[in-house]
């Protein structure tokens, strides 16, 4: 009797989880096909496996002082010549042999602000170096969140100057024959005398009452300025005197709360074939008219990432991690990969055939640019979020743990 209660009590319970589960309960029977699992708001997509076109090989690994830190501090690596520059968020500079990873020079550009009392347990993150690296005129360039534009000699690290302006300098400082330019978090672009640091002229933009933690890089190009800024605008200025050529806005705040309102332009402008495309946050991509700023396309887009282009497209990735390659004559998407939503994506950069992108568990991966179909995918030590750089086929990646890698690309077959 007792037997016979408990079967009925056995298989109702199986009933019930029968009901409740669906034939996800017998998922684990081989006639039972599993239903596909979804993605819940904001998760990272799991990685899909594909079949490897090509494979990412490692040239050589270097050491580059104590990593990134715990703040959002992307500092991409500069290649010069034959060496490679890269630097932590703590004041390490280093240079290496682009061929071989050997250290050239080591140097430290100020010390992080550890007090006395500094406890491992502190959790508070003292790096200082946020905007970097530049490099022009036998010149490396950096920025600091102390307000400082700092410049080492290419060759031995030396220290050139040192020039304060007016806030946080968070993205790389550029140079332009005897001119250094940076930008800086509270809307001002800096124009520094190269040889030693002094201002010859500084323009303003009006800064939102919330932004993205970001700006974009300036860009120099034929007597021009391009810079992106936290009220959604881009503007051109003449790189002589700072004054104001055109000013367009790629999209206007709209909404109720601040949230709702940002539209920063963090993305650094991107000039190709004479137009310059820029995107913003919850906004638009655009592409302009370098001359005038005119508008010649756009569309909906929403990014923080800087743009790359090739193929004849201009490649975004959107706030969710999509990837998207559009015509760089029209609006048309050609392809869209969203295989690596909320993987926490790097800017994008392009070559050959490829797109690379890194993402934040430290997998790189490699797109087709003719598709967007996946080539090849490596996994490296520490996470990624710093821009790659590439030189004659080969790759230099930072990772937040302070991994400065040279890869290739080998097709199979």
């Amino acid at each position: 009797m007792c037997r016979s209660h408990a079967g009925v009590r056995a298989a109702a319970v199986v009933g019930v989880a029968a009901l409740l589960g669906g034939c996800s309960f017998f998922s684990f029977l081989p006639w039972i096909e599993a239903e596909p699992e979804e993605l819940k708001e904001g998760e990272p997509a799991k990685l899909v496996d594909f079949q490897p076109e090509a494979d990412i090989d490692r040239l050589w690994r270097a050491k580059v002082g104590r990593g990134l830190g715990r703040k959002y501090v992307r500092l991409a690596p500069v290649v010069v010549a034959d060496r490679v520059y890269a630097a932590d968020g703590y004041g390490r500079v280093v240079a290496v042999n682009r061929f071989d990873g050997r250290p050239v020079w080591s140097t430290t550009v100020g010390e992080p602000d550890e007090g006395p009392f500094y406890e491992f347990w502190d959790r508070r993150d003292p790096s200082f170096v946020s905007g970097g690296l530049g490099a022009g005129e036998g010149r490396i360039l950096l920025g600091t969140t102390r307000g400082e534009v700092v410049a080492l000699d290419a060759g031995d690290g030396a220290e050139l100057w040192r020039a304060t302006v007016s806030s946080e300098v968070l993205a790389r400082p550029a140079s332009s024959e005897d001119v250094v330019l940076a930008q800086t978090a509270d809307g001002r672009l800096f124009a520094l005398e190269a040889e030693d640091g002094r201002q010859r002229w500084a323009y303003d933009s009006q800064v939102p009452l919330l932004t993205l933690r970001g700006t974009s890089a300036p860009v120099p190009i034929g007597g021009f300025v391009f810079a992106g800024f936290g009220d959604g605008s881009v503007s051109a200025v003449a790189q002589a005197n700072g004054a104001p050529i055109w000013k367009h806005r790629v999209m206007l705040p709209q909404g109720r709360t601040e949230m709702d309102r940002l539209v920063d332009v963090d993305a650094t402008p991107l000039f190709a074939n004479g137009r310059l495309y820029a995107v913003s946050f919850q906004g638009r991509l655009k592409a302009l008219g370098a001359q005038d700023g005119s508008l010649v396309w756009e569309m909906e887009a929403s990014s923080h990432l800087d743009l790359a282009e090739g193929y004849g497209q201009i490649y975004v990735i959107g706030s969710d991690d999509v990837v998207t390659a559009v015509g760089q004559t029209s609006a048309a998407v050609v392809w869209e990969q969203d295989a690596l939503r909320n993987r926490g994506l790097t800017s994008p950069i392009a070559f050959g055939n490829y797109l690379l992108v890194g993402d934040a568990d430290g997998y790189l991966h490699v797109l087709a640019q003719s598709d967007g179909r996946f080539v090849a995918r490596r996994k490296l030590a520490g996470g990624l979020r710093s821009p790659m750089v590439e030189m004659e086929g080969s790759v230099f990646v930072l990772t937040n743990s302070g991994r400065l890698e040279a890869l290739r690309i080998n097709r199979r077959g």
